[in-house]
């Protein structure tokens, strides 16, 4: 059987979760698995990242994006991706610009917000530049009509609901605004994908280990 293997509050495992719930897999959880560069986690995720597949035999798979994709190869039965090209397309470009140009952007500014190092402003000046071009290209493209890509749920909403919030709440913390204000359809839209039984099940289980974590 499957094997997602991470942590409940990584928003990249979150993400390959909720798409294996919405295509309805069967898969167990190994929620235990933290980075590390140790040589016996490395034979099974080469980068020593998280999240990363267990495919039946042994085999792995890391990388959320590349995880979701074999998905959608291997199990092709409640797909998550347009059956048109071009607009197959789109939904992995509006990936990429959430992924590539806005959390890993973002990314930058979370030792300092959440990890306890110390401010850097040259990081929060050049974070804050690089982000209004992503927004850009993320504003031009997202539909909200009413998924981001159009009618229909895609691999595209599994990734917006994981990274949006958590961009909200470091650009607030950072720049006491949140970059998507200009963007006033993003809140409700993430409300509404709540609503949806598999992230409303992620959601859970990230909160549980939020709280656990305080304890």
């Amino acid at each position: 059987m499957l094997k997602l293997c991470g942590f409940h509050i990584s928003n990249y495992f979150c993400k390959a979760r909720i798409a294996m719930l919405e295509k309805g897999l069967e898969f167990e959880l190994d929620p235990s698995c933290r980075p590390s560069q140790a040589p016996e986690f490395l034979a099974r995720t080469p980068m020593g990242k998280v999240p990363f597949l267990e495919l039946d035999g042994g085999a792995t798979l890391s990388e959320s994006q590349v995880i979701c994709e074999y998905l959608e190869d291997a199990y092709p039965a409640k797909p998550l991706y347009p059956a048109d090209p071009r607009e197959r397309a789109r939904v992995r470009e509006l990936i990429t610009y959430m992924e590539l140009h806005i959390e890993l952007v973002a990314r930058r500014l979370y030792p300092q917000l959440f990890f306890g190092q110390p401010p850097d402003e040259a990081v929060k000046q050049s974070v804050q530049k690089d982000l209004a071009k992503g927004v850009r290209a993320f504003r031009a493209r997202a539909k909200f009509a009413p998924y981001v890509a159009g009618a229909e749920l895609t691999l595209a909403d599994c990734a917006a609901y994981v990274h949006l919030p958590l961009v909200s709440l470091a650009t607030k913390l950072a720049y006491g605004a949140d970059v998507f204000t200009g963007m006033p359809q993003v809140k409700p839209y993430i409300a509404m994908l709540g609503e949806r039984p598999a992230f409303r099940r992620v959601t859970e289980d990230r909160k549980a280990a939020q709280a656990a974590m305080k304890k």
